[in-house]
């Protein structure tokens, strides 16, 4: 089993300030609305499409009052304009007749609003409620099944969040993950990762390069 610990240790060094790269300025309900714009969309173009956003809908009560159509105007940019905005006044009316207003802070609860999987609510959970939560997205797949925890062929959510919730420590999951993003921007990308400079490598942390004739 790779060391989690000096993996997480050196990430640290590299990204000590890791947090999410969504603009929602501390707001659970503005980085559910955020996160789920980011759906097949960069966060770059979500933050964008969010200030005209949350300037016409400046808050949950104002979402759930929305008409869908003003709602798809504004965020047409992100993609899936429709079904993005049906979601989003959903959710917001689902908080605010069933959770006075308030974003829930359970799995059961968050998965319960529409437009809602376990990726945007171990999101919410982690960084809005400070519950361990894995954010098991396309990053934290590749590379954590490069570093050896888990097969590379493995492309499963589901089974990529069990394994790693039960060797990450709980307080350091929503870190860890922010991690894996940057991480994976910087050094571990898809098609073609920087392994001759990667720290992890150098290391001898993951074998990836090494196997693949990348040093």
């Amino acid at each position: 089993m790779p060391d989690i610990a000096r993996i997480h240790a050196i990430l640290k060094e590299l990204y000590p300030d890791a947090v999410c790269s969504l603009d929602y300025g501390g707001d659970p309900w503005r980085l559910l609305i955020a996160a789920r714009l980011s759906a097949q969309c960069t966060d770059e173009r979500v933050n964008i499409v969010c200030v005209p956003l949350f300037e016409a809908f400046p808050d949950v009560y104002a979402m759930a009052e929305a008409e869908i159509p003003a709602v798809e105007e504004i965020i047409r940019p992100c993609g899936l304009f429709h079904t993005k905005a049906e979601s989003c006044v959903a959710m917001s009316r689902q908080i605010v007749e069933r959770h006075g207003g308030r974003v829930p802070d359970t799995m059961e609860d968050l998965l319960a609003l529409p437009g809602v999987g376990r990726k945007i609510a171990n999101l919410v959970l982690g960084d809005c409620y400070g519950k361990p939560g894995i954010v098991a997205d396309t990053h934290c797949i590749r590379l954590n099944g490069r570093f050896g925890f888990y097969d590379t062929s493995l492309n499963d959510p589901a089974k990529v969040e069990r394994i790693l919730a039960e060797i990450v420590p709980g307080p350091e999951q929503a870190a860890y993950c922010h991690r894996m993003v940057l991480f994976g921007r910087e050094y571990c990308m898809a098609r073609r990762p920087r392994c001759a400079e990667c720290p992890l490598g150098h290391e001898r942390l993951c074998t990836y390069g090494r196997e693949h004739g990348e040093d």
